[in-house]
């Protein structure tokens, strides 16, 4: 596929970087032209100083025979030009565009994106997507993920493995014996920084962070087999009420059912923001006042949140909420009791996480670049979400009367090593599939696929269509 790449920042970079590898004809746009110095050193494509707002520059792009337009730039309403003169001038048939201002998202403007009006096809939030990630990992506590498939039927989990797992050192095969009754596959380990795909023989070790896809509806029994049985947060404390922190608020007020009855607070330093999240919010806490400040933290009763959300737009400020939750602590059972979720932009960051009180670095990047690589793939590829920093990805698919899956044994599909079928959607029943298992049409796949592998699952999918 041609893709043009609009904005050579982390993002950008990034996704230049995944699809290139995926063998997609790759093309980045970038005013600065040390950001394209940096493409051209590292990455294996096209790439043009110049601002792809001018359809000059569009053109030297070669946009009349581009497939995808993505719009990556640090300006929402740059990103919203490049594609109507993508779409006007050059009839690209697919326009993904990152767009982060909250009055653009405004559903009561969605009409304003049409063909007629502004044509874009995709809108990326990074905001919007962050607050569902976090409010995924608040529905599983004791994950470090928790990404939803097949209409919420099926979940990855990701899990770290600590020292009270009692599922250390057994064997896949003798695990599968012990919990019977449990529909749950590892198809992913990544252990020492390094990821592989394990085999029956294999088993997890402190330490390890393992990917499972599961039936959803056995969350705490699959939590609970990998040592941990903590409950779902009552008591969140969000420090900064920006986009992130207020989407979030807005979320848990919306969805009470999947959480229950969730008291939020919120510490926003900005005196008109906390105005504003007053009157927006119904049933949050807001309180003005600087969330490094121990006074404003023990006026919003630190030592009793449950959880507590550092998503200011500050990293430096995110790394020192997690030393104060320490310092409010009386012992170290409620600091262990405690959980800490801290955004963090800039990736050397997620070196410190062992040294401070931090369960989760949230990556913006990553998260944004998992959005757009999903509306990628081709046909029937319905969702996919990234892992391992982007070298690997779970992926939704259905299969089609005119896959060559149909009617195959696992054992005899041919499929590569560093693909993994996790489970499988049937006539309302979850399967975790084993080597004698037959595809049938209609079934909805999720699996696990290294990342040079997609263009080979978009075939043996029978994919077409952009």
């Amino acid at each position: 596929m041609n893709i043009i790449i609009c904005g050579a920042g982390r993002v950008g970079f990034t996704i230049a970087k995944l699809l290139s590898e995926q063998s997609h004809s790759i093309t980045v746009i970038d005013q600065s032209s040390e950001d394209i110095q940096k493409i051209n050193d590292s990455l294996d494509v096209k790439a043009i100083v110049g601002k792809a707002t001018y359809p000059s520059i569009l053109e030297k792009a070669n946009a009349s025979e581009t497939d995808m337009i993505i719009a990556v730039t640090r300006n929402d309403e740059i990103n919203m030009l490049i594609c109507q003169i993508a779409f006007s001038i050059f009839n690209i048939p697919k326009k993904i565009a990152r767009i982060r201002s909250q009055d653009y998202l405004n559903p009561k403007f969605t009409r304003v994106y049409s063909k007629e009006n502004l044509p874009i096809d995709v809108i990326i939030s990074p905001e919007i997507e962050i607050a569902k990630s976090i409010q995924r990992k608040l529905e599983a506590p004791g994950a470090l993920d928790s990404v939803p498939f097949v209409d919420n039927k099926i979940r990855l989990l990701e899990i770290l493995i600590k020292d009270n797992c009692k599922s250390i050192n057994i064997k896949f095969n003798e695990l599968t014996k012990k919990y019977p009754n449990l529909e749950a596959n590892i198809v992913g380990i990544n252990r020492e920084d390094k990821f592989f795909i394990p085999k029956k023989t294999d088993f997890v070790k402190v330490d390890d962070k393992i990917y499972v896809i599961i039936n959803s509806s056995q969350m705490a029994e699959t939590l609970k087999a990998f040592g941990h049985e903590e409950k779902i947060s009552k008591k969140l404390l969000i420090i900064g009420g920006g986009n992130i922190g207020f989407n979030l608020a807005k979320n848990l007020e919306e969805t009470e059912e999947t959480l229950g009855a969730v008291r939020v607070k919120i510490v926003e330093k900005n005196k008109n923001r906390a105005e504003y999240l007053a009157n927006e919010l119904n049933n949050t806490i807001i309180i003005n006042g600087d969330g490094l400040d121990e006074e404003v933290l023990s006026e919003a009763n630190l030592d009793e949140a449950e959880t507590v959300l550092a998503l200011t737009n500050d990293d430096e400020d995110n790394l020192m909420v997690s030393i104060l939750v320490e310092k409010f602590a009386k012992d170290q059972k409620e600091i262990d009791d405690k959980r800490t979720m801290a955004l963090i932009n800039k990736p050397n960051y997620s070196l410190l996480q062992s040294s401070l009180k931090i369960d989760d670095l949230i990556d913006p990047r990553m998260n944004t670049v998992s959005s757009i690589l999903k509306h990628v793939h081709k046909g029937t590829i319905e969702n996919a979400y990234t892992i391992s920093n982007g070298e690997y990805e779970v992926i939704e698919a259905e299969i089609i009367e005119t896959s060559e899956l149909i009617n195959k044994e696992l054992k005899n599909s041919n499929l590569p090593d560093e693909i993994r079928i996790g489970a499988v959607l049937r006539d309302k029943k979850i399967i975790i599939p084993r080597s004698n298992f037959v595809f049938k049409k209609d079934d909805r796949v999720v699996f696990l696929a290294k990342k040079d592998l997609i263009s080979f699952v978009e075939n043996i999918f029978r994919l077409s269509s952009v």
